[in-house]
């Protein structure tokens, strides 16, 4: 089906484009050469000044809800007042169902969700012959979705990744999978954990990863021991699940020990002052430096020179953790050995003694004994990079988006012609 009759994937994103977010962008590529057309509804302009170049390559038009309440308010109203004209019931059951959420959470930004739901359903999907909505992340982006589906009549679904699971109120999350034709989720860990909340099977999650673009990361460093200095590297939202302050102190460690040491920070993130303190309290300025957000052909330079790749992961004060980091993936592929923690589905991939180093979450002691093994144990380290690069081969994205491309034709119909 071609031209103006052909269905449409209407895709709902918490920003677009974004750094972190690569995935995302690599995923809607993928699926639009596989055919699918693709619209994009973002809720925030980009953060960045740039973007990394494989969005350029994307085709989908892009539309931006307002972002805040008060401002665009007048806008909200006239687009919401006129959709509940035209479909009474349909706002009035959305209605309800907001003011449901409202009291269990006690939340003001259930408003604004339905007042997006309303403008978008209003203002722009009108004559783009949207068949299905999809959200990338289970809070805001699929409330939205949630909203404009019931407003709409038309199905929605949405991909949940990490923080979006385990920092969302368990109720609220239920109400969105009973109401969803299909949920998505990157992990094992993360599909049993929604599968275990009252959800008995009613909607189908279903577990895809990410994957990376193994064309890209396809660069391996040499597999001989590292001469000093070491060059470690960790590339991160500077944020408390990345438990980046369990990576500075294990480098110090390592200083104190006389293993001289050069670690990259690359990353930003709402925990920048805090770990640029640490950095200074810790006297490891010589040592460390950090060079905040990069573009992708930065980021492979520095995995060429990198001897080693860590990360502490660990589960944050509110519940956020990780599901499996693409850096990760990244690392493996580029043949640069990775010494992490097992949280969350990390150990889904990093197998320990196999694939990567593991260690506790927090253990700074354990995870500078770790990274000086795999600095100075040759056979370990050539062994982890050769399991390494086999592992990440079951991460390759073009296979995992025709895994994705495949659940979309099987839940709607309308995208198998």
């Amino acid at each position: 089906m071609t031209g103006a009759n052909r269905p449409v994937l209407g895709m709902i994103l918490k920003g677009y484009p974004r750094i972190s977010e690569t995935f995302i962008s690599n995923e809607i590529f993928l699926l639009e050469q596989l055919g699918f057309s693709i619209y994009l509804i973002s809720m925030r302009h980009p953060r960045e000044s740039f973007a990394h170049k494989s969005v350029k390559k994307i085709q989908a038009e892009v539309d931006y809800l307002p972002e805040t309440l008060l401002l665009p308010l007048p806008k909200f109203l006239y687009h919401n007042i006129l959709l509940a004209i035209k479909r009474p019931g349909a706002y009035v059951g959305a209605l309800k169902t907001a003011i449901r959420r409202f009291f269990r959470t006690h939340k003001s930004a259930t408003f604004k969700h339905l007042l997006q739901a309303g403008y978008l359903v209003h203002r722009l999907l009108p004559r783009r012959n949207i068949i299905h909505l999809h959200a990338h992340f289970a809070h805001s982006p699929a409330s939205v979705a949630m909203f404009a589906a019931g407003l709409s009549g038309l199905p929605f679904s949405f991909t949940a990744h990490a923080k979006d699971i385990y920092t969302s109120n368990p109720k609220q999350l239920i109400e969105k999978l009973g109401l969803a034709r299909f949920a998505v989720t990157c992990t094992d860990y993360n599909r049993r954990y929604l599968n275990g909340l009252s959800n008995h099977g009613k909607t189908p999650i279903y577990r895809v990863y990410h994957g990376i673009d193994l064309n890209l990361f396809s660069t391996p460093g040499a597999d001989t021991a590292p001469s000093a200095p070491f060059r470690t590297l960790t590339i991160a939202r500077l944020t408390r699940k990345k438990g980046l302050h369990t990576v500075l102190r294990a480098i110090r460690t390592l200083v104190d020990d006389g293993i001289p040491l050069e670690h990259t920070l690359i990353g930003d993130g709402e925990d920048r002052k805090t770990v640029l303190a640490l950095i200074k309290t810790l006297n490891l300025e010589k040592n460390v430096q950090w060079i905040g957000t990069q573009p992708h052909d930065v980021v492979l330079d520095h995995y060429r020179r990198a001897d080693l790749f860590v990360l502490g992961c660990e589960i944050a004060p509110n519940g956020d953790r990780d599901g499996i980091p693409n850096v990760i993936l990244e690392s493996m592929a580029m043949g640069v050995p990775v010494v992490t923690t097992g949280v969350s589905a990390i150990p889904e991939v990093i197998e320990n003694n196999r694939t990567g180093l593991l260690v506790s979450p927090g253990d700074d002691g354990e995870m500078a004994s770790a990274m000086k093994r795999l600095l100075t144990d040759a056979p370990l380290r050539n062994r982890i990079i050769n399991h390494a690069r086999g592992r990440v081969r079951h991460f390759n994205n073009k296979t995992l988006t025709n895994d994705l491309a495949d659940i979309y034709r099987q839940r709607v119909p309308e995208f198998r012609t």
